[in-house]
Order: structure tokens, then C-alpha cells, then sequence
């Protein structure tokens, strides 16, 4: 197999088209065109199907790119490195991340990393949704709770979980009493909370006073007095340390985790290493309390 070939489809694929490929990489666009042809020649395989407006992968096009890109991306690494006469890691680094964590932790984070390793170019996104890492040109992605992906590995890095929490003005209820509160979503989808207290369980009737879409917005109106309210304790430890807020309990249920994941190949990129080397020194144990004191330094 012609790597040459190989290489110019793994360009064409990783940009979605000839002309925004030949654009990035100032290769003529025939060249590109010509390439593609052949490798598709040798292996007796259509890698894209051509439309009018949209070049998109074939299966078989999409299969191929996933495994050879990261290798040739490797590959292409430690050549740089050897003949620049260093180990650093250096290159593009493309990161998706979940809104809060990016609201109260990322920009700090990438400014840390970025600081240390200033050959790798970071571009972060934030979006909650699901990314096709491959697709996208993702290289790290950040999520909370994911669901088991057998094309993805990865591990937790910060564990957090959800506490009841409200000002000082706001009366705790008794058990099976009605609370006001501010909620997330929408006032249709509001359910009743049960808590674990030092006393045992607390259950408490949820009566929505106000609804918010995001969880800053939440914790600022929470401040305000205008409800109790579900938060993750990281965000609030704060003003619970300060006596801002009171602590009603914690929700029941599993603990919240924030996992780090990559594509699954055996050469994990140097990038990529380096950042989850940088995640684990910002958060060693990866304790809720970590995090609190990360965002309020």
C-alpha cells in the first residue's frame, strides 16, 4: 500500500472534501483527487461516495480512516520529534467538553496546559452532546456518566455528587413537606427529591418557584433566596464552607463522574497523554473537594 496514498486520503477524510483539504494542507486539489483514486484502485475499494455538493465516507472509507489515521498521526510525531531533536509533544490537540465543567474549570485548565506545552495548539468546544470522535476530529473528549462505548477508552478523573442545598433564609421542610424550589428543565418535568441526612432519609415535595436551563444560573438564584435547589457539591462547596448556603443532604443515587475518553488503538498520541498526565496533577485524587478548590483559587 502506497503510504503516500494513504496519507492524502487520511487528509481528505479528516477535513470532510478535496477542496478544503487542498485549502489546509496548500496541496493542488488534483493531486488530492488523483491519490484517492488510486489507493481505491489498489485495494479494489470505493473509500468515498463523490455527490454533488458532499464527498462522505463509505463504510469501508470510514473503517479505513479510523484505524490508519492515528497511526499515521503517530507516526508523523516521532518523525518531528527524532529529527527535531526533542520529545516534546507538539501538534493540534481538538478537545469537546461539557458545558458546566468548561463554565467553571476548563478555561483555567487549557490556559494551565497551554502554558506548559506550548507547541501543542489546543482548541477546545463545548457541546453536551454526543461528538463521532472520528467523524469530528475529536481527539480527547470529556463527559459526564457516558454510556460504554466499545470504540472509546478512557478513565474517571473527577467524581462529584448531588446535594440539596438552599440559603440560610429558606426553611428547611419536614419529612413529606413541601419546599420551594428552583429547577432545571422544565416545570412539567419536576419530581419530588429524597435525601439522605445525618437523621436518615428526608423526602421532600418539590414546588417549583422557578426554572432555569443551566446550573450557574441555577446556584446564582439559589443565592438570591428564591428556592432550594439539586447541585453538584463541588459548585457549592464554597459558600457551604462560607455558611452562604445550607446543606439539606445528599440526593440519592450514583455519584457523578467526569471520564476522560480517546479512540482505542494501541498508540495512544502524545497529546493526548500529556493532557491526561496534566488532568491527574490538577486532580490527584479526584475528590469533589478538588475540584472546589480548583475554581476557587
Amino acid at each position: 500500500m502506497n503510504l503516500l496514498a494513504l496519507s492524502d486520503f487520511n487528509l481528505v477524510a479528516r477535513h470532510g472534501g478535496f477542496g478544503r483539504a487542498a485549502r489546509a494542507s496548500g496541496r493542488p486539489k488534483a493531486t488530492l483527487s488523483r491519490r484517492v483514486s488510486e489507493l481505491e484502485n489498489s485495494l479494489n475499494l470505493r473509500l468515498f461516495e463523490r455527490g454533488t455538493r458532499a464527498l462522505k465516507l463509505t463504510e469501508e472509507g470510514r473503517a479505513l480512516h479510523q484505524r490508519t489515521g492515528a497511526l499515521l498521526t503517530e507516526l508523523s510525531e516521532t518523525t518531528a520529534a527524532i529529527t527535531s531533536g526533542g520529545d516534546k509533544p507538539s501538534g493540534r490537540l481538538r478537545i469537546s467538553a461539557p458545558l458546566l465543567f468548561s463554565q467553571i474549570a476548563m478555561g483555567k485548565l487549557a490556559a494551565g496546559f497551554a502554558a506548559r506545552f506550548p507547541q501543542i495548539r489546543l482548541e477546545v468546544t463545548t457541546e453536551d452532546r454526543p461528538v463521532d470522535m472520528i467523524e469530528e476530529g475529536y481527539d480527547l473528549v470529556i463527559r459526564v456518566n457516558p454510556d460504554p462505548d466499545e470504540s472509546l477508552v478512557g478513565r474517571a478523573f473527577l467524581r462529584d455528587r448531588l446535594v440539596v442545598v438552599a440559603s440560610p433564609s429558606v426553611s428547611r421542610p419536614t419529612d413529606g413537606a413541601a419546599a420551594p424550589a428552583v429547577v432545571r428543565g422544565s416545570f412539567e418535568q419536576t419530581g419530588d427529591w429524597k435525601v439522605k441526612t445525618p437523621d436518615g432519609a428526608l423526602h421532600i415535595a418539590v414546588e417549583p418557584v422557578l426554572c432555569v436551563s443551566s446550573m450557574i444560573m441555577n446556584r446564582d438564584a439559589i443565592r438570591a433566596g428564591a428556592g432550594a435547589g439539586r447541585l453538584p457539591v463541588s459548585l457549592v462547596g464554597h459558600d457551604l464552607a462560607a455558611g452562604t448556603l445550607v446543606h439539606w443532604g445528599d440526593i440519592e443515587g450514583p455519584d457523578i463522574a467526569l471520564w476522560a475518553l480517546y479512540p482505542s488503538r494501541r498508540l495512544l498520541s502524545a497529546r493526548v497523554s500529556a493532557f491526561l498526565d496534566y488532568l491527574k496533577s490538577a486532580f490527584p485524587t479526584g475528590a469533589p473537594e478538588e475540584l472546589t478548590a480548583f475554581i476557587n483559587e
